[in-house]
């Protein structure tokens, strides 16, 4: 069933943008003296977000995403998006946190205007538009009914099953492991909400990427880097 083509258009955007991931994990050498190697992922990132876009693409004919139609939709799409970015941004903003400072951040090629504008394009694009259709297509487009039955096309979008929406939520924060794994958590609880109450997966793509957007907003004023 994994080798189906049907299969691959549902996982293999997320296992290589994960792949990605770890290999900009490996090849980064922190102290090095050379900025590339130093920050590899302002090389990663951008291949990563076309090398995952055209996969999207590439496999468009094989998803469904029955968006929003109605006001209550559209209304409880952003209710929900906003939600997400309040529980988010919440142990900074309301429990005292420290600022998360470390991270990707584009102002280290300032000096470059032309690199420094390319890659914060590159950077809000991964955010806000590959991001939510590559991890909503796999995580409630996919695994959600795939827990479900193994014939996962079967099932109809926003199933519900205590297993099936458990597992994702706790899998999704699981993949955000480390301090955005509470706040992972939740969203996991309220897109796992939002497809069953609508059965859109396009509502949870639209969710997702005002969450980012909005996030993306919010780190470029406050410069916490570490919620890219």
């Amino acid at each position: 069933m994994y080798g189906t083509p049907t299969i691959r258009a549902y996982t293999l955007p997320f296992v290589l943008f994960m792949a990605c991931l770890l290999v900009a994990d490996l090849v980064e050498v922190k102290d090095s003296q050379n900025f590339w190697l130093a920050n590899p992922r302002f090389v990663v990132y951008p291949l990563q977000t076309l090398l995952c876009a055209a996969c999207l693409v590439y496999y468009r004919k094989f998803y469904s995403f029955q968006w929003p139609k109605r006001l209550w939709e559209w209304g409880l799409t952003i209710g929900i998006a906003v939600l997400v970015l309040g529980i988010w941004i919440s142990p900074q903003e309301m429990l005292g946190y420290s600022a998360r400072r470390e991270g990707f951040d584009p102002t280290l090629l300032k000096d470059s205007p032309g690199a420094y504008w390319t890659t914060l394009a590159f950077r809000f694009l991964r955010l806000v538009v590959v991001v939510p259709f590559l991890e909503e297509i796999f995580w409630r487009g996919f695994l959600m009914r795939y827990i479900v039955a193994d014939d996962f096309e079967k099932v109809r979008p926003g199933t519900y099953t205590s297993a099936s929406f458990g597992l994702v939520a706790l899998l999704f924060a699981m993949a955000h492991a480390g301090p955005d794994f509470w706040p992972a958590l939740a969203c996991g609880v309220l897109y796992n909400g939002l497809m069953v109450m609508t059965g859109s997966l396009g509502a949870c793509v639209i969710a997702h990427a005002v969450t980012n957007l909005l996030l993306g907003i919010y780190i470029m004023k406050t410069g916490q880097w570490g919620f890219w």
